[in-house]
């Protein structure tokens, strides 16, 4: 994977060399500047002081996901054994409406997608040592014809970028701290996941009480008509 030097700050020399990306996946490294991303961080921070992580389970089983997560908008995306994947609009332990997604991100989504219609949900998902996201599409309940935009802040991540069916090939892509993924129109049910991330202390996540790990941020938006009321 490309490194940046001073030469070439964002690693795009390297990646002309690469395999190129499917029509409508877009892969910015170094997007965010370390202050953009302490900034960041400390957006997030306030909007998990109101709706802590929590530990999401799988339907039926109950088995716990390894990725601890949280969200900030109108909806927020759960799953428990009793109710199965769904967007609601409150935290399941606080049962309090979700925080707002912070304007810097908002702003972020029109800058990146030209996309005025905003997103309504933030998937919140923090990555420990152990964690892991298995190979999946973004579907449910989403607006297919909204992008979605996958913020990384904290360790790196061993990302997984597959095709538009379980059987097609996969690559990896090492994502850093202030790395941004975002897809849409012909990518948009793209299968991806996250393989784990690289030990050790992140510099960015210690602002908000994190010694290591890291949070990725996902920015979709949601069908209403399609939430439960």
């Amino acid at each position: 994977m490309a490194r940046y030097t001073a030469a070439d700050p964002l690693g795009q020399l390297s990646l002309r060399n690469e395999q190129p990306f499917p029509d409508g996946f877009h892969f910015l490294p170094g997007y965010l500047d370390e202050p953009a991303q302490l900034s960041l961080a400390l957006d997030i921070g306030r909007v998990l002081q109101n709706a802590p992580l929590f530990q999401q389970r799988m339907p039926r089983t109950g088995a716990p996901l390894s990725v601890r997560m949280s969200n900030a908008g109108e909806y927020g995306w759960v799953t428990d054994r009793e109710g199965g994947y769904r967007y609601q609009t409150t935290h399941p332990m606080t049962t309090k409406p979700w925080p707002p997604i912070p304007l810097r991100l908002l702003d972020l989504w029109t800058e990146l997608t030209n996309d005025e219609q905003k997103p309504n949900l933030c998937l919140i998902n923090y990555y420990d040592a152990d964690a892991r996201l298995g190979l999946h599409q973004d579907r449910g309940e989403s607006s297919l014809d909204a992008p979605v935009v996958s913020i990384s802040l904290g360790n790196d991540a061993s990302f997984v970028l597959g095709g538009l069916s379980r059987k097609e090939p996969t690559r990896r892509l090492l994502l850093h701290s202030g790395d941004i993924v975002w897809f849409g129109g012909p990518s948009r049910l793209i299968f991806h996941g996250v393989e784990g991330i690289e030990p050790g202390p992140s510099k960015v996540l210690q602002e908000i009480g994190f010694p290591s790990g890291r949070i990725n941020l996902t920015l979709r938006r949601i069908n209403p008509t399609a939430v439960p009321k």
